[in-house]
């Protein structure tokens, strides 16, 4: 098990990923053709669903599906793990982001994390961002884990676990190519005149 530091997020939360029922279902979810199967045959590309979602500021229900271009929001102690093209996401409790379409409606191009977390896989690809206040990630495919620290004046925490990311933030530029994790903190201030800072690894794990 990864050493991880826990700032605001429970033990339970960050080792979601050990429930057998989880992954089970999101390896019978690719085996089945991914989304435009599951559109195909009105199945739900929705892994996991606990606690208040919000879908387009409508209350999720079970069965229904998350397409690009979707509004997510999350409440306290719920979740949502879902899976578009070669991509999943887990999101956290208290989060709101936007998944905003790539080429077609089964591809994610930029994931705009608003506020919370995100847990987020990318097969190989090209043109595919993560974006929040303070930093931009482009994704070539990895494995990453994206927070913004509310109480820390809303500085954006990223870890690329595993792969390559150009990252970015206020003209601040660097590649990360890591096979272990390497985090960066989005300073909304600069700090020894950098906006992009090294950071250390929390609230998640490699095996996430």
């Amino acid at each position: 098990m990864t050493q991880h530091i826990l700032q605001g997020r429970s033990e339970e939360e960050v080792l979601w990923f050990q429930r057998r029922e989880t992954l089970k279902a999101a390896a019978a979810w690719v085996a089945a053709g991914g989304l435009p199967a599951a559109m195909a045959q009105q199945r739900s590309n929705v892994v996991e669903f606990v606690g208040d979602v919000m879908l387009n500021g409508q209350r999720m229900v079970p069965q229904q599906t998350v397409q690009t271009g979707d509004d997510i929001a999350t409440g306290a102690a719920s979740r949502l793990v879902f899976l578009i093209g070669n991509a999943a996401f887990h999101v956290r409790q208290n989060s709101r982001l936007r998944v905003e379409r790539g080429n077609t409606l089964n591809t994610a191009s930029l994931l705009r994390l608003l506020s919370g977390a995100v847990v987020s896989a990318f097969g190989p690809g090209r043109n595919r961002s993560i974006v929040t206040p303070t930093l931009t990630a482009g994704i070539r495919g990895t494995g990453v884990y994206t927070e913004i620290m509310a109480d820390q004046g809303g500085r954006s925490y990223f870890c690329n676990c595993y792969g390559t990311v150009d990252m970015e933030s206020n003209g601040n530029k660097a590649v990360s190519e890591s096979s272990y994790h390497q985090a960066f903190w989005g300073e909304v201030q600069p700090r020894g005149g950098r906006f992009l800072t090294p950071a250390p690894a929390i609230n998640h794990t490699d095996e996430e």
